[in-house]
């Protein structure tokens, strides 16, 4: 795993070891950042469910002013940790060891441009946390919300009831990307 562009690019990452987490492929990183481009120069990137936080880190790489990365694992921090220092983004990057409800429901002080929502398959923590975002109203005006998952029709059955429309819908794969923006 690299970062593909930017400041950045070409730094190899650290992964964690074992099954528990499931990087977003290199393919549709890619995509990703193609589609969003032009949202992230100077923005606020919120990596929720970070992993080894490498969609924050090409989002600085890729000009973002801040990302927020967050997950509930120790191994995982450490390894963003170490990701963060050799990408030299040490000043760019807020990160929590913490569970993301307390993350969404403290710790964010300014609204966000972009949220990236990559939590296990097969879950409702996507879903759960567009609803905190909205109900702390965390989100700027025009911002994004990306959900990563393997289960597209149980995410937009679950979000009807959110101020959010579909903007987009990519699949790669048994994945996901799937693009809400703010109404």
């Amino acid at each position: 795993m690299r970062i593909i562009a930017g400041k950045a690019k070409g730094t190899k990452l650290y992964t964690l070891e074992g099954e528990n987490t499931r990087p977003t492929l290199d393919r549709v990183k890619e995509s990703l950042f193609n589609i969003i481009q032009n949202k992230i120069e100077d923005s606020v990137f919120l990596d929720l469910f970070s992993g080894s936080g490498a969609i924050g880190l090409e989002a600085l790489s890729r000009g973002a002013k801040k990302a927020i990365l967050c997950d509930h694992s120790k191994e995982a921090c450490n390894v963003i940790q170490k990701n963060i220092e050799k990408t030299h983004f040490t000043e760019n990057v807020e990160l929590y060891n913490m569970n993301f409800k307390q993350v969404l429901q403290s710790k964010i002080h300014e609204k966000l441009d972009i949220a990236f929502l990559d939590p296990p398959y097969k879950t409702n923590l996507a879903i759960e946390a567009v609803k905190i975002m909205q109900e702390k109203d965390l989100m700027k005006e025009d911002a994004l919300i990306i959900i990563e998952n393997d289960n597209k029709d149980y995410i937009l059955q679950n979000l009807k009831d959110v101020n959010y429309k579909i903007e987009d819908i990519r699949k790669y794969g048994r994945a996901y990307l799937i693009f809400l923006k703010r109404i």
